[in-house]
């Protein structure tokens, strides 16, 4: 029996390449999944979901498998990216789907409330305004039927019928509104009522459903988001803006599937890296592939925070988050042991 399971045939190309080549640097070091688990510090459920195409790796766990299988991480680390990109892509389209579809149940449930009424004004044969079943024109000055012609059928006896029709002394009577008129302004009001919604979705979906920043943009001022409620935030994350400035991405629940890799550039032999989560409106600066004494920092506007690698062993350093209202705004430097120095744009 095969060791890996098919990949999923919707998979995009890139994405299943890089799959395929994770697998590859798997058999060739001899790991099990258990194994692999043990010697890069991610879950052994993990690293199903990322080898069986069901998640993507994040970059940290793609250079882990690169340091134990003896792989160069810069090959790997490009072949993520373009994966990375590929998935994020296909993120989107699935969301325009579902809410394309969202939109036609809206649409098809406004239809339950049924087609409104005719109301051209003219007849096919003779040009003339149709007559409505058991309508009457309202004749002002008369009390009851016993006043009324013989030509003019009976109005309708409704609970509002005289006081529209008076008694003469206001001038003529109002017609009564034609049935279906405030079916038709319900079905109206509801149709209205989803564009709003569909065009408010649209517009938090092009800005990241970062609203609350957008507001100082206009004077150049360099105000950061607010902070979030947590009613306002997805499971498991624990702040956003101003809130996460200064903690711990991972602890606050703004890394995994939260984030992208926003710049990236190589100082010496270590890779250095600004990432960003948009959902919890926040930027951190990251070194790989580096060594004892390395040091990291990320700087927005005012704010900086730092990190380095102070164990020997260690190959992976973060700074603590700093807030933005996009990843343009967040740069990241090294400073390594040897002296040598570099930063992103």
């Amino acid at each position: 029996m095969p060791r890996w399971k098919a990949l999923p045939d919707e998979l995009d190309p890139q994405v299943k390449e890089f799959a395929t080549q994770l697998r590859r640097l798997v058999d060739r070091g001899g790991l099990s999944v258990a194994a692999l688990s043990d010697r890069t510090g991610y879950a052994k459920t993990s690293w199903e979901r990322y080898l069986n195409g069901r998640l993507l790796a994040p970059k940290g766990a793609v250079v882990a498998l690169a340091e134990v299988t003896d792989t160069d991480p810069v090959h790997l680390t490009t072949m993520w990216e373009l994966a990375e990109r590929a998935w994020s892509r296909s993120e989107m389209r699935h969301d325009m789907t579902m809410e394309a579809i969202r939109i036609s149940q809206a649409r098809a449930a406004l239809g339950e409330f049924g087609a409104p009424p005719a109301t051209s004004a003219t007849t096919a044969a003779g040009g003339k305004a149709p007559r409505r079943a058991g309508s009457a024109v309202a004749m002002p000055g008369i009390a009851g039927p016993a006043g009324v012609s013989p030509t003019i059928p009976p109005q309708p006896t409704a609970p509002d019928a005289n006081r529209r029709e008076g008694t003469g002394s206001r001038g003529p009577a109002t017609p009564p509104a034609p049935p279906g008129g405030g079916r038709r302004r319900l079905t109206m009001f509801l149709a209205g009522v989803v564009g709003v919604v569909v065009v408010i979705a649209a517009v938090l979906f092009l800005t990241g459903g970062d609203g609350g920043g957008k507001k100082n943009q206009g004077n150049g001022s360099s105000a950061t988001p607010s902070t979030g409620t947590s009613s306002d935030l997805p499971a498991g994350v624990k702040c956003a803006g101003a809130g996460c400035t200064g903690k711990d991405a991972e602890a606050m629940g703004c890394s995994g599937d939260l984030v992208t890799t926003a710049k990236t550039v190589a100082v010496g032999a270590t890779t250095l890296e600004v990432r960003y989560s948009r959902t919890c409106g926040a930027a951190w600066g990251r070194i790989t592939g580096a060594a004892q004494g390395d040091a990291v920092r990320v700087t927005a506007g005012t704010t900086t925070e730092r990190g380095s690698i102070t164990a020997t062993g260690d190959t992976i350093a973060y700074t603590p988050m700093v807030a933005v209202r996009d990843a343009a705004q967040a740069k990241a430097c090294a400073t390594l042991a040897s002296g040598q120095q570099g930063c992103t744009t």
